[in-house]
């Protein structure tokens, strides 16, 4: 019988699963089912954003209450991305999963039986800790779940984000046909419950911990078995090492330690991934959250033409989220973001100057070019950078602060659009936005740090022990 392979702290749980050839059989369903969150994050954002002209007239909604409504959630999330990373560094990645999705359903409910806007507005508010939490966890559970060679996959998350907003386009309009008049955004914005609800399910029953995190926590003999649920991989647990001792002797690492992400070799990568993650962040939620607002200035006041514009406009977004993984595999994550900046830049600028002065197929290609740009760049590097740049034991943590910085960005694009636009129209806005891309252009080619790009890994089962502040690690 051959000897089976001793796992003896997080260096050799992180080379086994580097080892693997692909992603396959239990692992993929699991890996997958990780990305049924972020589907459902951006899922209950479009429920919203389709819905939000019939809303504002059943509700009679001013511009600031729109406002206030879209931006909940991701100001909410400002506050949960930490407390998610907090949460999974503490108790594991798997059960704030799981408590997101509780979050999720109920706010979706309250919302779509809401009879005025303060019950709404509570809604967003459980959605927004949902969302919050989530998506801090998620990405740094995918960058476990992950062999180092296929990193590049995280990006797809992208993909999956512009899936479930075309998939709910697509039930608005299956809602339209109805004819349930006004009522639509109800039945959008409740359906995010039913995919909530079976996320909820479907995760409690697969969902096996990060072995990575078991094993930093000194917990060996469980992080062999989630090995073994997860991949096959037979191993045995073994005398720990003494990173794994030092670690499970020491303080859980929270909130208290955040300043070790901007300390050292660490202090670039923070800067980057939030820069990315914060501009990203800013000119989506300014622009392509709104493209049903959009689609209607372009393609006149009809919620069927101007859903369908939208679905065409995030079919971009899908193309560009796959293509992401490629760029960034061939690019790296740094430079695949700044070509991306520099094509939302540009978008933004001639979009800025034509409007309403062109004609209309080339007033739909621009939108469709910023997405596209945005989507195989910066949108997917965003999250990605900070999952991939981060040691385990700080990693949660790290995309907590980065989604928190990220929070801002679209805070400040859902609720500062509509009082830009109001104030001096569609066109001046586009040009207004448009220092945001060359903001997070001029950082990505000022640092020149890229997780995927380092001659060799910062952890590995060689590396001699030290605290996570002398040693920090992209793995």
């Amino acid at each position: 019988m051959a000897q089976r392979t001793s796992v003896r702290g997080v260096a050799d749980v992180v080379a086994l699963i580097d080892g693997l050839g692909g992603i396959t059989g239990r692992a993929r369903v699991i890996w997958f089912l990780v990305f049924g969150g972020l589907f459902l994050d951006a899922y209950s954002n479009a429920a919203l954003s389709a819905g939000l002209g019939p809303m504002t007239t059943q509700m009679s909604l001013s511009s600031t209450q729109i406002s206030i409504l879209t931006a909940t959630a991701p100001a909410l999330a400002i506050v949960f991305n930490p407390v998610g990373g907090w949460l999974a560094t503490r108790i594991g990645r798997v059960p704030p999963l799981l408590i997101a999705k509780v979050f999720a359903v109920a706010g979706a409910l309250l919302a779509a039986f809401a009879g005025d806007f303060t019950t709404v507005w509570l809604g967003r508010v459980m959605v927004g800790v949902a969302y919050g939490i989530d998506f801090a966890v998620a990405m740094a559970l995918l960058a476990e779940y992950t062999p180092a060679k296929l990193g590049g996959r995280l990006n797809l998350w992208q993909a999956v984000w512009y899936t479930a907003t075309t998939s709910n386009l697509v039930l608005a309009l299956v809602f339209f046909h109805f004819d349930v008049g006004d009522d639509i955004w109800r039945w959008s914005v409740g359906s995010a419950a039913v995919v909530a609800g079976v996320l909820l399910v479907l995760q409690w029953r697969f969902l096996v911990e990060s072995p990575a995190w078991l094993a930093g926590k000194g917990r060996l003999d469980e992080a062999v078995r989630g090995l073994e649920r997860i991949y096959g991989i037979t191993a045995q647990a073994g005398v720990p090492d003494g990173d794994t001792r030092a670690a499970a002797a020491a303080p859980a690492i929270g909130m208290r330690q955040a300043g070790l992400l901007f300390k050292g070799e660490y202090l670039p990568r923070t800067v980057l991934s939030s820069v990315i993650s914060l501009a990203q962040s800013m000119q989506y939620f300014a622009v392509g959250w709104y493209l049903p607002v959009i689609s209607l200035a372009i393609f006149g006041e009809s919620f069927e033409k101007a859903t369908i514009g939208s679905m065409v406009f995030n079919a971009f977004g899908i193309a560009g989220g796959l293509a992401s993984a490629y760029f960034g595999r061939r690019l790296g994550l740094r430079l695949s973001s700044a070509v991306g900046f520099a094509g939302v830049f540009v978008a933004l600028i001639v979009m800025g100057l034509t409007f309403g002065r062109i004609p209309l197929a080339v007033a739909f290609l621009l939108p469709a070019a910023f997405i596209l740009c945005h989507s195989a760049g910066p949108g997917a590097n965003g999250k990605s950078i900070a999952a991939l740049s981060y040691r385990s034991d700080v990693r949660a943590l790290g995309t907590g602060v980065t989604g928190m910085v990220g929070s801002f960005g679209s805070v400040a694009g859902l609720y500062l659009f509509p009082q830009i636009k109001d104030a001096l129209g569609l066109g001046h806005t586009f040009l207004a936005l448009s220092v945001v891309p060359l903001l997070g252009l001029i950082t990505c080619l000022v640092i020149t740090w890229d997780p995927t790009q380092a001659a060799a890994p910062d952890e590995s089962p060689a590396a001699p022990a030290a605290t996570p502040a002398e040693a920090p690690a992209a793995r």
